[in-house]
């Protein structure tokens, strides 16, 4: 079955075309792509197939069906498609389930509306995820479409971990709790640590640690996820590339009245000016604050420290949560790259049980491998995400269900 992947946002769109044939074995990556400044002056459309050719068009893409076209038009270039009609399934990133959502849903109407009623808690995400969803529909009306959702993995969290000590009134009427982000990565590499294990039934217990530009982390136990960092919006938990992580709300109330109640400042400094922007004053990018601790900036060190240290806790507080851990499992940019990094993360952890083997770590870039040290209780992966190709397997079950 070829699955077209889609992960619209409010001026781009990434995409893969996917054939799965038979679901995690047998899958094979086509065309993955993007589109990028939808509405704006200079849009382009790139893509890249599985065979290393590379295609390029400069059209003007006023809106995301135009750039759905332009999706179509590449696919049809590379000549990986004859017609558009070869697609048999689409797949779109849905950021926000709210609690209507357990797992990924096959998008009719009921489906659409309900997604529709989660904008207001993703307003910066969920109605451009629609967009691209109405854009595909528009154009290819027959073929079934499936929505996964980032939150659906952390719907089993019991109520303990999910509910905020603030008056239960703003959980049951405002629908303030915590839901979680990065569900789709939390659990891909969750069920390839299972693979890996070779478990018919998951009966483990590990800490995933996804580390990009966002940063969460998750506890899973038996496949489920328990808790997770992020909370009712992605700047909980970690630090970030540019999101503050924990913070104290009282902090918050203190900044926004000197800020003369101007909401539109706070919002800015905590999803644009913090993390590890705002503390280093340089760069979010840790490549870059590696390379500037080298060269003795005191500000990139302190950022790459505290980042370190705030993961470890994590790691700490999740021993505590799951009863001991079997992994620990680092993903997404800067955990399956950045050597440093793990290594300062589990520096101080040997008494949990968690022992790193330097030189496996030092060997391991961007590949899957067991990094911890020979006879480690608990074991230390290098699993690398595949958000796409999870997308595109629930979008086959979702539509062999029917």
């Amino acid at each position: 079955m070829k699955v077209l992947v889609i992960n619209c946002g409010s001026s781009s769109i990434r995409f893969q075309l996917l054939d799965i044939r038979s679901v995690e074995e047998d899958e094979k990556l086509l065309v993955k792509g993007l589109i990028q400044r939808i509405g704006e002056e200079g849009a382009s459309a790139d893509c890249t197939t599985a065979d290393g050719r590379s295609f390029h068009i400069e059209e003007n893409v006023p809106d995301h069906k135009r750039a759905i076209e332009e999706v179509f038009n590449l696919l049809l270039k590379s000549q990986i498609l004859r017609s558009a009609s070869e697609i048999e399934g689409i797949g779109h990133r849905m950021v926000h389930g709210g609690e209507l959502f357990r797992e990924s849903a096959l998008i009719d109407a009921s489906v659409e509306n309900a997604i529709e009623e989660c904008c207001e808690l993703a307003p910066l995400h969920n109605p451009h995820n629609l967009n691209g969803y109405r854009a595909a529909r528009e154009l290819l009306p027959a073929v079934p479409q499936v929505a996964v959702f980032d939150t659906a993995f952390h719907a089993t969290l019991p109520e303990k971990a999910y509910l905020y000590a603030l008056p239960y009134e703003t959980y049951k009427k405002d629908k303030v709790r915590r839901f979680g982000f990065h569900g789709t990565s939390h659990r891909f590499v969750s069920e390839r640590y299972a693979h890996i294990r070779k478990d018919s039934e998951p009966s483990w217990k590990i800490i995933t640690c996804h580390l990009g530009n966002g940063c969460s982390m998750s506890a899973v136990r038996d496949g489920e996820s328990i808790d997770t960092s992020m909370g009712f919006t992605p700047i909980e938990g970690l630090v970030m590339g540019t999101r503050p992580g924990d913070v104290d709300p009282g902090a918050l109330l203190y900044l926004l009245n000197r800020f003369g109640s101007d909401t539109a400042r706070l919002d800015a400094l905590l999803n644009k000016q913090s993390g590890l922007l705002g503390i280093s004053g340089r760069s979010n990018d840790m490549r870059d604050l590696l390379k500037r601790r080298g060269e003795g900036d005191r500000r990139a060190g302190l950022a790459v420290e505290i980042f370190c240290y705030r993961v470890r806790k994590y790691i700490g507080s999740y021993m505590a949560a799951l009863g001991g851990a079997d992994a620990v499992v680092f993903t997404g940019g800067i955990g399956e790259n950045a050597v440093e990094i793990r290594a300062e993360i589990c520096e101080g952890l040997e008494p949990l049980g968690v022992c790193l083997d330097p030189g496996r770590n030092r060997e391991t870039l961007g590949v899957e491998a067991e990094i911890s040290a020979p006879g480690s209780p608990c074991g230390v992966w290098v699993i690398p995400t595949n958000e796409e190709l999870l997308i595109a397997r629930d979008t086959v079950r979702c539509i062999i269900k029917t």
